[in-house]
Parts: C-alpha cells; structure tokens; sequence
C-alpha cells in the first residue's frame, strides 16, 4: 500500500476533500493507496517519514528537507477534471516508481 499524506491549514476541509479525492481516483485506476489529512503546523519530520508521498496544497516550507515526493494537490479542490487530471497523473507516475 503507498501511503500519501495530505496537509491544510486546518486539516479539516480541503486535506479531507484532496484524501477523498486521491483515494477514489487511485483506486480507479488501480492503485492500493491510503491517504491521511492533516494540519500543515503537525507535520514533523518523523511524521513524514512515514509516508510515501506528500500531497501539499500550497507550497510550504515545513523547516525541513522533505525527502519523499511532493505533488502540488491544490487544483483538485477546483473540481475541474481538467485541472485535477495533471495532479493525478503526476500520483500515478510515482507511485509507479514506488516498489509496494
């Protein structure tokens, strides 16, 4: 299972609908993937370490190296396929590249 974790400022609303979103999409397409939705200030990076990939909504500087992949998730939250499709195609060529 590839493991993504998506941040917002609150990690109520739009981490939720970004987790939401992935997951479906990915499972469309055939992909085993869990997704959590977390506030951005909670992240650390222990926390990241556990994850496969990181679905930021904005670009944020957590204070940190950020060692895994970083997909820019923000233009789901339009709910214009158009914009979603690049976020996802970029999901799908990495989790291609990760061995699970």
């Amino acid at each position: 299972m590839v493991k993504i974790l998506a941040a917002c400022g609150a990690g109520v609303n739009s981490s939720h609908q970004i987790k939401s979103a992935i997951e479906a999409e990915m499972t469309k397409r055939g992909y085993n993937v869990s997704c959590d939705a977390v506030m951005i200030k909670d992240i650390n990076e222990d926390m990241l370490s556990r994850y496969d990939i990181f679905a930021q909504i904005a670009k944020t500087d957590l204070g940190f190296p950020v060692n895994i992949p970083i997909v820019d998730a923000g233009a789901i939250l339009y709910r214009i396929p158009t914009m979603a499709e690049p976020v996802y195609s970029k999901l799908e060529e990495i989790i291609k590249t990760i061995d699970k």
